[in-house]
This record gives structure tokens, C-alpha cells and sequence, in this order.
């Protein structure tokens, strides 16, 4: 057994991330199914809120997140616009955390972030040991995630136990941001509740540029600290809480005053040589 699959122990905790919003049962459901199975299991919110069918955005966030939580959390991530096909379903182990979603790209940016990550791809002679029988073609969040994340969080159902290793999983969606000599390009990912746009261009990717400036939606912004050093309704670039770097509006919507949507380009460029 490996050293990032022997030191899962399980905490309880299981975090939920789906494109299912709130105005459907979609999310109480799956949560019915955890407890039906584990009823003292911990369940967090991550977010349900992600693009719809872009698994893209939900493994941004994930691997972005998942540090915040404690070790033997068991993060469940469903954007699955291939649910009822033949994709697979993916079993990530990792520095204490264990990740369940589909074979579809998502857990792409997780394995990227974690340290000696093991990759398994979940048997349906697995499921059928913990008793999953009857499946929805449309639903695997409530008949097949929901109760793997819930044996696993009760400590039933050891991260070795899901399926055999996987090298072959499916590669993200994104393209990684391209670092250059005095300028990186990368893209728009996500839009967050107050209009900010958040780019896959990480802090470490503007480390040698000098007096970094934005290029974006036909804007130069220089990169400031936070958004009160511009005046209310002016635009700015800024590192934010995740490390990445993060269009601004200070008070207002970037994302609504640019006309800017996920997947549009970034470019940052030193001011000088």
C-alpha cells in the first residue's frame, strides 16, 4: 500500500461540490442517502453553484479548498454532464484526503495539487459489495457517490478497497497558463458572487515580473493589494485569499462591467525590463 492510501483515516467529514443548485432536491437527497448510511457522518457545503456541466470550474475550486478541511475528509465532486455513460469513476487518494467524482477531466487539477496522489478507478464489483444495486441512468450523485463517500467516511471501505489503480484518467479542460519570458497568458475560470473574475494564473507564475500589469477585456490594470487602494467603481487586478490572480470592480461586478466570461484570456506583462 502506498504511503498517501496507508494514511487515510477517516475524520466523518464528507464535503459535497455540484453544479445542482439549490432550487432542486437534488442536494438534500444525496445528503439523505451519506446519512441514511452513516448517520454521524459531518457534511459541508463546498459549493452547488458550479457551472453547469463544467467539471472544470468544481476541480479549480477543489483543489484550491481542500486544505482547509481536516485530514480523513472524503470529498464528493458531481458535475457529470457523462452521467449514465460508460465514463468511469475516479478514486483519488492524497495527503490525508480522499476525492470520489467522475472520470471526466475534474479531479485533473486535484492530482496536480497533491503530493503523491494514488488514482484508482472505483469497480462495479465494489459497488456491488456495499450494496449499490438499483442505478439511476441520471442520478449517480444520490445511487453511487453518495453511498461510496458515505462507507468510506465511516471507515467500511478502505481507499485501497474502491478499485484497482489508474493511470489513464481523463485530462483537464483547462489549458495550463503559459509562462514566458516577461508576460504569462492564462485564462478566466470562474466568476465568484460578487463579480470578481478569478484566473488560473497562479501567485508563483507572476514571481518575476516587474510592476506586473493585467491585460484583460481591453483594459491595463496594474496589480494592487486588495480593493479599497482604487476608488469605487474603477477596475483592478489582485492576488487574492486562493493565491491566484482575481479582475476586479471595487464595489461593483467586474464581471457584469466587462462583458467577460469564463474561458476568456488573461495576460500579465511586466511594466519594465
Amino acid at each position: 500500500m502506498s504511503e498517501a492510501a496507508a494514511t487515510f483515516k477517516p475524520s466523518g467529514v464528507i464535503t459535497l461540490t455540484t453544479d445542482f443548485g439549490l432550487t432542486d432536491p437534488f442536494v438534500g437527497v444525496m445528503k439523505g442517502q451519506v446519512l441514511t448510511r452513516y448517520p454521524e457522518a459531518r457534511l459541508v457545503d463546498l459549493t452547488h453553484e458550479i457551472e453547469a456541466h463544467w467539471p472544470a470550474e468544481a476541480g479549480f475550486w477543489l483543489a484550491r479548498a481542500f486544505r482547509y478541511f481536516p485530514s480523513g475528509t472524503v470529498h464528493v465532486a458531481v458535475v457529470d454532464p457523462g452521467v449514465g455513460s460508460s465514463r468511469a469513476i475516479a478514486a483519488v487518494a492524497g495527503e490525508g484526503h480522499m476525492f470520489l467524482a467522475p472520470d471526466n477531466g475534474l479531479l485533473a487539477p486535484v492530482v496536480e495539487a497533491l503530493h503523491m496522489p494514488v488514482t484508482r478507478q472505483v469497480t462495479d464489483a465494489v459497488l456491488s459489495r456495499i450494496g449499490v444495486a438499483e442505478v439511476s441512468a441520471t442520478f449517480h450523485g444520490r445511487d453511487i457517490f453518495a453511498p461510496l463517500a458515505a462507507e468510506i467516511a465511516a471507515g467500511r471501505l478502505a481507499p485501497p478497497d474502491v478499485g484497482p489503480p489508474a493511470t489513464d484518467f481523463v485530462p483537464g479542460w483547462l489549458e495550463a497558463p503559459v509562462v514566458a519570458t516577461g508576460h504569462v497568458s492564462g485564462s478566466i475560470v470562474t466568476i465568484d458572487h460578487f463579480g470578481n473574475l478569478i484566473t488560473n494564473v497562479e501567485s508563483t507564475h507572476m514571481r518575476l515580473l516587474h510592476e506586473a500589469v493585467v491585460r484583460v477585456g481591453g483594459y491595463e490594470l496594474p496589480l494592487r493589494r486588495t480593493y479599497t487602494d482604487v476608488r469605487p467603481g474603477d477596475y483592478l487586478a489582485l492576488v487574492n485569499s486562493f493565491g491566484v490572480l482575481e479582475i476586479a470592480r471595487a464595489e461593483r461586478s467586474a464581471a457584469e462591467g466587462l462583458g467577460l466570461a469564463r474561458g476568456a484570456p488573461v495576460v500579465v506583462f511586466s511594466k519594465r525590463a
